[in-house]
């Protein structure tokens, strides 16, 4: 099959609103988690997340656009903007028949959803709504605007798979380009979650962190203590491209992905596989797909969400599909400093995979104070500092609600 490289990157997240500013804060062991600021939380059990920082959606998009999207579009045309700059898109100088979009949101126009009910409980019963209420809550508008803001006329859709949602559109993407159905394919996710009623709803379920003392350390995966993840918000994006194609326009390559996969753990609606069943298949077939061995990976960026299950069911689904390699590996969870982005927590952190190639560097999982007896004190799970090493292949993995299990591989280009 035709090989696949990255030759674009995008970011907006909570440790910086740059691919730059996001490498810094990945590098430097960052906290995005702070109080609530977006609007009074005072009532909700948790009290803090992982905002933007410095962001002014009106410094990036003409306001009439700014109008007629929701936040979770917004992040993603930021995003694919600086990816498309990063790549040295010339526009007039591609077939757009066979470019494309694949874009990942867990939830859409949450924001959208939010104030629209509200306003309409609190009036006098007359239906009166935004006319641009439902292209701004579907999940597939980003996509769709992105199409049309650089006139892309190849595939184009969504990816709704909860947490897994833009690894699902990263690996579909590949696999596109991989069949000659497309040569370019924009792809990635964004969120944009922080409102009262996601609060509200993961407070509901107990899945986030109630640690409103000290909201910088409430995101420690594989800690004793962890209890829930902080949620986050913002976007990631990353430029597939077929690597003849990028080679005749001169592209800078990035790194090529080469593995993707996957599974369903077929379980439970919101608790993993005890046994990290799903996750285990999915890194196999992750690895089938690049053609590597479980020896040949450097790094995998787990999906490690900081909660008592799922922290727990994923290393021991790492140690059985890795043997004895698995203590050679750097592991980390990014998450730890960016919250979890849900549909955009792949994106970022396959981003993440490639700036650890390109910088030779391992993030570190910060927060960590007390070791869990469950989890194998021997693996290396790069606590608490940066660790810089040789990284030529990365492992980036996404668990999402339903038991949906995707994984990706890049690994640094080779010409």
């Amino acid at each position: 099959m035709r090989r696949v490289v990255v030759t674009g990157i995008g970011a907006l997240t909570p440790i910086g609103n740059s691919v730059e500013a996001f490498a810094e804060g990945l590098k430097n062991g960052i906290s995005g988690a702070a109080p609530i600021t977006r609007f009074d939380a005072g009532l909700f059990k948790t009290r803090f997340a992982c905002e933007l920082k410095d962001f002014q959606v009106g410094d990036f998009l003409d306001r009439r656009l700014v109008r007629r999207l929701d936040p979770y579009a917004h992040y993603a045309m930021i995003s694919v903007a600086e990816a498309m700059e990063n790549a040295g898109m010339d526009l007039e100088k591609i077939d757009l028949d066979k470019a494309g979009v694949v874009w990942g949101s867990g939830i859409g126009g949450f924001a959208t959803i939010e104030s629209e009910i509200s306003e309409f409980a609190q009036g006098d019963g007359t239906p009166r709504f935004n006319p641009f209420l439902i292209p701004k809550l579907i999940a597939d508008i980003a996509a769709g605007q992105i199409s049309i803001t650089y006139g892309f006329r190849g595939p184009n859709f969504a990816t709704v798979s909860a947490c897994a949602s833009s690894t699902h559109a990263i690996g579909t993407s590949l696999d596109l380009i991989r069949l000659g159905r497309a040569d370019i394919m924009i792809t990635g996710g964004s969120e944009a979650s922080v409102v009262g009623t996601g609060i509200g709803g993961f407070n509901a379920m107990k899945a986030l962190s109630t640690r409103n003392d000290s909201p910088e350390t409430a995101s420690r995966p594989f800690d004793k203590d962890r209890d829930g993840f902080v949620l986050g918000e913002g976007a990631g994006a990353i430029i597939l491209e077929e690597y003849e194609h990028a080679k005749k326009r001169g592209a800078h390559i990035l790194a090529e992905l080469v593995g993707y996969a996957a599974t369903a753990d077929a379980h439970h609606m919101t608790a993993p596989h005890p046994e990290g069943l799903g996750a285990r298949n999915v890194m196999k077939l992750a690895l089938q797909d690049a053609k590597m061995n479980p020896e040949e990976l450097d790094y995998v960026n787990v999906h490690g969400t900081s909660t008592p299950l799922g922290d727990i069911a994923e290393t021991k689904a790492i140690q059985k599909v890795f043997g004895d390699s698995a203590y050679k590996l750097n592991i980390s969870s990014t998450k730890s400093m960016t919250g979890h982005l849900l549909g955009a927590a792949g994106a970022i952190e396959a981003i993440a995979g490639v700036l650890a190639i390109r910088d030779q560097f391992v993030p570190p999982t910060i927060n960590h104070f007390t070791d869990d007896p469950e989890i194998d004190a021997k693996l290396n799970l790069t606590f608490n500092e940066t660790q810089e090493r040789s990284v030529k292949s990365v492992l980036s993995n996404t668990f999402g609600f339903g038991g949906h299990n995707s994984s990706v591989i890049f690994r640094a280009f080779e010409d």
